[in-house]
Order: C-alpha cells, then sequence, then structure tokens
C-alpha cells in the first residue's frame, strides 16, 4: 500500500518489525470515515486481543504439560475465538461486537482458570488477567460502559473468595504455582505498560501534530494566550510596521485562467514568500485573494522593523521578477507603512490574528496607489529606513481620510550597509482615532 511507510514512521517509538505489526493492525477493520479516536480505539482493541495470543497459546500448553486440561481450556479458547473473531471483524468492520467479545473472554476466562485451579493462591493470581478487562474498555469505550466490566470484575472476586473454600486443587508444584505468580503479574504489568506507552506515543504525536498546525495559523504568543483565556486578545504597539504585496493585472489574468490553475499559482507564489518571511522572523497575517500581508514588530517588538520589512519587499520583488509561475510572467505592487497599531484576536470561531489602524490602512493605500514591480512608502517608513535604503520621492497623493500623503519608492538597499541586528522597542499606550482593518487589498 501507498501509505505503508508512512505508517510505520508514525510509530517510532516501536522497532522497525513491530512498527510494521502496528501498522498492519492499525488496516485491521478500518473505515475511511472513522475519526481519529476511533481509529486508536480500533488499533488498541485489535493489538491487545492479537498481541496477547503467544502467552495465551503458551499458557495453555503449560498447564496441559503440568496435568490441569480443564485450566488449558479457557486460554485455548481464546487463542481459536480470537483469530476467528478478528478476521470477522476485519470483514464485517462491527467493531462494537468485536470489542463486547474480546472484553467478555478477558473477563471471563482468566476467573474460569482460577476457579478450576482452586482459587486465588493456587492459580497463581492468574484472575489479574481479568483486570485487563476494564483497563482496556477505559481507554475503547466510553466511562459507563468501563463501569459494567469494573462491577462484573468485582463481582467476579467476590463470588470467587466465597467459593474457594470448596474448590479442590489440582496439586500443582509448589515451584510451579510460584513461578507462575511471577508470569502472570510480570506480564500483566508489562502489558498495562505497553498500553500506557503507547497511548503517550500517541498522545505526544497527535499533540504535535495539533502544534505544528495551529502555530501555522497564529503566533505563537497568541496561540499560547488563546490556550488560557478565550476572551478577545489585543495589545497595542507604538512602532510596527506593515507591508501589502498586490499581483498586477490579476483580474484579467484570473478571468483567461481555469480556477484550479489560479489558485496553484497563487499557492506557488504566496509559499515562496512564506519562506522569506520566516527567513527574515516576521510575522504573516493573511492572504485576501491575490493580496499578500506581513507586519514586523508584531506580535515580538523590534526596532529595527522597517528596515526587515523593506529588506522583505526587496527579496519579495527579486525572487518574482527572476522567474515565471505557472508559466506566468507575474508582478506586484508593494506598499509599506509604519506606526502605531492593534494587533490581537477578536470572535469566537475561526481565530485570526490580524491588524488594526491607520498604520494598516496607509500600508494598502500606498500598495493601491503604487505602480507594477514598485515598493511604495511613506513618510513615517522613509525616516525609519532612509539611512540605509536608496529611496526617491515619488510627491504626494491623496489618501481618503488622511489627505495629501507623502510616499517614496524604495529603489534598493545602499551600498556598504548591511541588514540591522533587531532591537526591542518599548509598548507604549494606544492613541486615540479611527481605526481601520486589514481587509483592504
Amino acid at each position: 500500500m501507498p501509505n505503508d511507510k508512512a505508517d510505520i514512521r508514525r510509530f517510532g517509538w516501536a522497532s522497525a518489525a513491530s512498527a510494521k505489526l502496528v501498522a498492519l493492525a492499525a488496516r485491521v477493520g478500518a473505515d475511511p470515515l472513522e475519526s481519529g479516536d476511533a481509529a486508536l480505539q480500533r488499533l488498541v482493541m485489535v493489538l491487545l486481543a492479537v498481541g496477547t495470543l503467544p502467552m495465551t497459546i503458551l499458557w495453555s500448553v503449560v498447564y496441559v504439560a503440568a496435568g490441569a486440561p480443564l485450566a488449558a481450556a479457557a486460554p485455548a479458547v481464546y487463542s481459536v475465538v480470537t483469530p476467528i473473531n478478528t478476521a470477522l471483524f476485519a470483514w464485517t468492520r462491527n467493531f462494537r461486537l468485536y470489542r463486547f467479545t474480546q472484553l467478555f473472554m478477558t473477563l471471563a476466562l482468566p476467573w474460569f482458570v482460577m476457579m478450576s485451579l482452586g482459587g486465588f493462591k493456587n492459580s497463581s493470581a492468574v484472575i489479574i488477567w481479568a483486570a485487563l478487562c476494564p483497563v482496556v474498555s477505559l481507554l475503547v469505550e466510553d466511562l459507563r460502559q468501563t463501569m459494567l466490566w469494573i462491577v462484573g470484575f468485582v463481582l467476579l472476586l467476590i463470588v470467587s473468595a466465597i467459593l474457594e473454600p470448596s474448590l479442590k486443587p489440582p496439586g500443582l508444584p509448589e515451584a510451579f504455582v510460584t513461578w507462575f505468580f511471577v508470569l502472570n503479574l510480570g506480564s500483566v504489568i508489562a502489558i498495562v505498560f505497553a498500553l500506557l506507552y503507547y497511548f503517550v506515543a500517541q498522545r505526544n504525536f497527535f499533540q504535535e501534530r495539533s502544534e505544528t498546525l495551529l502555530l501555522n495559523i497564529l503566533p505563537k504568543e497568541i496561540s499560547d494566550a488563546l490556550k488560557t483565556d478565550r476572551s478577545a486578545i489585543a495589545a497595542h504597539y507604538e512602532s510596527a510596521s506593515v507591508l501589502f504585496a498586490d499581483v498586477v493585472g490579476f483580474t484579467p489574468m484570473a478571468a483567461a485562467m481555469i480556477p484550479l490553475r489560479l489558485v496553484n499559482l497563487l499557492n506557488e507564489v504566496f509559499s515562496g514568500f512564506d519562506d522569506l518571511v520566516e527567513k527574515h522572523g516576521l510575522e504573516k497575517i493573511k492572504t485576501i485573494g491575490d493580496c499578500y500581508m506581513v507586519a514586523a514588530g508584531v506580535p515580538r517588538e523590534r526596532a529595527d522593523h522597517a528596515l526587515a520589512l523593506v529588506q522583505l519587499a526587496l527579496d519579495m520583488r527579486e525572487a518574482v521578477a527572476s522567474r515565471t509561475f505557472g508559466g506566468e510572467t507575474l508582478a506586484f505592487r508593494i506598499g509599506i507603512s509604519s506606526g502605531p497599531v492593534v494587533a490581537g484576536v477578536i470572535g469566537r470561531k475561526k481565530f485570526i490574528y490580524d491588524l488594526w489602524g491607520a498604520t494598516v490602512n496607509l500600508a494598502s493605500r500606498m500598495e493601491s496607489h503604487g505602480q507594477s514591480g514598485a515598493i511604495q512608502i511613506t513618510r513615517s517608513t522613509y525616516d525609519l529606513v532612509g539611512a540605509e535604503f536608496r529611496c526617491e520621492s515619488a510627491g504626494t497623493i491623496q489618501v481618503k481620510g488622511a489627505g495629501a500623503v507623502e510616499v517614496w519608492r524604495v529603489i534598493g538597499r545602499k551600498a556598504g550597509t548591511r541588514p540591522g541586528e533587531g532591537e526591542k522597542s518599548g509598548l507604549l499606550e494606544e492613541p486615540g482615532g479611527v481605526a481601520y482593518g486589514s481587509d483592504l487589498c
């Protein structure tokens, strides 16, 4: 199967051989529509049922050799019924029937062995195997069903204690009884440990995967905050920079493309931008259609936010100009502005880390009023980067709500300058005024 290698890598806690067996067990009775929890429960049940077969076969042979054929019958029944039941489950996918049958045998058969051997001591506490029934039920069933198995186990203990004085032991050697104490207790403890170890490994696996997915959606600081506080999270940043980048001529290009090709093209471009954002240690905010939004100085403050974002813009422009995407030659308009912003997460569903404020609005207008291939910045950004980047004045533009705004275009980095190291800046109080959202592309 094509997913075999992926399945085996998932069980990295085990040896290669046992990992293959676990991956094989994971496919027994598999249902494409089942949830991750259901698949895990099914796997645990199959592993326990099939994994204990070597021991039940051994126990049956040893009891026969020791002259206790009645005691040997119970593990023999388990050794015969389990493969048949597992094959039936693989065919019918009736997990409820499979689970009940296996749990019932796990509970009843050790009790039968104990009774045939004369009680708790003479059977080497073989009833301890029945304790696996409620333990496994706790992992593969809901708590109400588990309580029924616990009650059943306790009732069997009580009945055994009442009947033990009338039982006749087969007279097994004292050494045999002692060693079987060791085997019974040691085997059950090993199985319980293996189950717990497996569940811890799976919990870590799914937790790491969920954490990685969450960190691809939200900054780590915001993710950590949401885990402890589900209310709105917002913070004011006195000095940050915001970048918008938009594909030139996107609308006519989109009209001439089939949707899937268009999506693949944007994915190829924006994936490259993602790599650059990560390289510069900046924060991707979101994509809106063909628009790409990045911020610097949030949620981690840095003194060189404007320098880092302008350098990113140059790298983005160079990356787009150096190749084609999906057979198309693209050009971007890029706008940047610097100043105070409010950043955070609002609402209760489908969280997104977003920015608000006049700085966001101005960055969007720098992009929309720009020219193809140009990186257009406001006076606030120019004042922060002018010493390290060559910029040319582009006069003023009229921005709704802001009036005439001075703009510059970034040409490139000045000779002999290097990107700043990046220092943290202070956090000041939020100024008053009208806030603008970041969905402005």
